[in-house]
């Protein structure tokens, strides 16, 4: 595959998609799609590490029903207002129609929260934090696109209680320290945490956070959201507990949801190149390629060569050893594709002289070494190719940011593919007419108010309608 990404990242995400064997669209129901080994292997150890770092911080493994009785969904009505036009219903079992149809998952909290509200009682109950990694669907009516935005789509959900609204806001935080420790750190992709307008939170929340990231054709992507609940569902659900002053209360409640599926996309798109995927060292399925390299003679020598490294390599990272019968060419392209960090190459010459070469996928660099240094060389690459594949993504996000204070440039911005910041007269219900104005005129998403912004609009006015600004916003054309 050689497609430059930048000039065409509908074809480049679609080819690498396809000829990497990330998914397969031939599944006979629209929207739908097969993840297959290549993407599945790097999509589970996405879930290990996000899994991991939940558990370190107090959340617990839980699987709850994929069916939500219709009586649960209605029980808050903004929640069902919201998520009615995206539900799939199932109505028969069998041949026997239901007397109440049920909802296929769209999130979780209507068929969690009822057991919460057995589960809970006193203090000690509290916190609770629970998290479950699941599938959910949504009958999506925009045009699907594999990974970004699918009528199937795998992901983490975490729901937690607590005594008060201060602890639950400390939840919203920590799940933000949760999303810069995966998203970023781990995986290298950037993003700004928002906090989304009144217009545009979840159905039922009382606040939406969430992470946006910019994919190459200049559109936002939306990573984890986390929102603060506050006491809306615990009230139409009875999550209550009996506070020391014998009085029973209310507990406060924020939900975290990392689409994993969306994640992938997200790395695939960032990251890659004309080559094809470039994967994060810990991400990868196979983190070492050994590759031998065969001329006229000495062949089985060298075969037994790299078998011996492969084997020593064995415990220490995941290594494949491809001894197909294919040209060196042909394995370079295919482990390039597939996004190997590393591959090592090694023939007669480095046999003779007890080396190996060393290439990594993100720089192309070849080193030769002494094969004694190899595993240390491995490690330090991992790090190095982690480190570098993230830098580069910070500054391409970087210069994708921009300001704008009349509409004429923030049309031309979001046009051009920008992320753009703007004086606005407010994110609550009342500036929705505002964001209306914005995307007629360039098809742009009011995408909210930086999290932690400390910065006001003093003088400044609305983009949109003139009045004084009370807040900055970002604006971006978005999946």
């Amino acid at each position: 595959m050689k497609i430059e990404k930048g000039k065409d990242f509908s074809e480049w995400y679609n080819t690498v998609i396809k000829e990497a064997e990330l998914c397969d669209l031939r599944y006979n129901l629209k929207g739908f799609m097969v993840i297959p080994p290549n993407a599945a292997k790097v999509m589970r150890l996405m879930y290990r590490e996000y899994e991991d770092a939940l558990e370190r911080k107090g959340h617990s493994p839980a699987y709850f029903p994929s069916l939500i009785p219709e009586r649960n969904l209605k029980a808050e009505s903004a929640h069902i207002e919201g998520f009615v036009p995206e539900v799939f219903w199932v109505t028969h079992g069998g041949k026997t129609e239901l007397e109440e149809k049920m909802a296929m998952r769209p999130t979780s909290e209507t068929a969690m929260y009822p057991m919460y509200a057995l589960w809970i009682n006193g203090r000690k109950d509290l916190p609770l934090k629970i998290y479950q990694s699941c599938q959910v669907w949504r009958h999506e009516t925009k045009a699907t696109k594999p990974f970004i935005r699918t009528r199937e789509f795998y992901w983490i959900e975490a729901h937690d209680c607590f005594t008060t609204e201060e602890e639950a806001f400390a939840q919203v935080q920590e799940d933000m320290e949760t999303t810069e420790e995966m998203i970023h750190m781990s995986f290298g992709v950037p993003f700004l945490f928002f906090r989304r307008p009144q217009w545009d939170k979840f159905p039922g929340a009382v606040d939406t956070y969430a992470a946006d990231t910019m994919l190459p054709d200049g559109r936002v992507l939306q990573l984890p959201s986390t929102h603060m609940l506050g006491q809306n569902f615990a009230k139409v659900f009875g999550v209550k507990f009996m506070d020391d002053d014998e009085k029973e209360k209310h507990v406060w409640q924020t939900t975290y949801g990392p689409a994993i599926s969306r994640i992938f996309a997200a790395i695939v798109s960032v990251h890659g190149d004309s080559k094809g995927l470039v994967l994060p060292f810990n991400l990868a399925p196979v983190q070492v390629a050994v590759i031998p390299i065969f001329r006229k003679e000495g062949r089985e020598e060298v075969l037994e060569y790299v078998r011996g490294i492969a084997e020593k390599l064995e415990g220490k990272c995941r290594v494949k050893l491809d001894d197909s019968e294919e040209s060196p060419g042909y394995k370079f392209n295919k482990w390039e594709l597939l996004g190997t960090p590393l591959r090592v190459e090694a023939g007669k010459r480095e046999l003779d002289e007890n080396a190996v070469v060393l290439v990594r996928r993100d720089t192309g660099e070849k080193k030769t070494l002494p094969i004694e240094e190899l595993e240390e060389e491995i490690a330090v690459g991992g790090e190095d190719l982690n480190a570098n594949i993230r830098n580069l993504a910070d500054g391409k996000f970087g210069k994708s940011l921009a300001t704008a204070e009349t509409l004429e440039d923030l049309y031309a911005l979001v046009k051009a593919g920008m992320l753009v910041k703007v004086p606005f007269c407010t994110d609550r219900m009342d500036g929705e007419h505002c964001a209306g104005k914005i995307k007629d005129g360039c098809s742009g998403n009011v995408r909210g108010s930086l999290f932690g912004e400390t910065e006001s609009p003093e003088g400044k006015k609305c983009v949109a309608c003139g009045r004084p600004a009370m807040v900055y916003l970002y604006v971006a054309r978005q999946y």
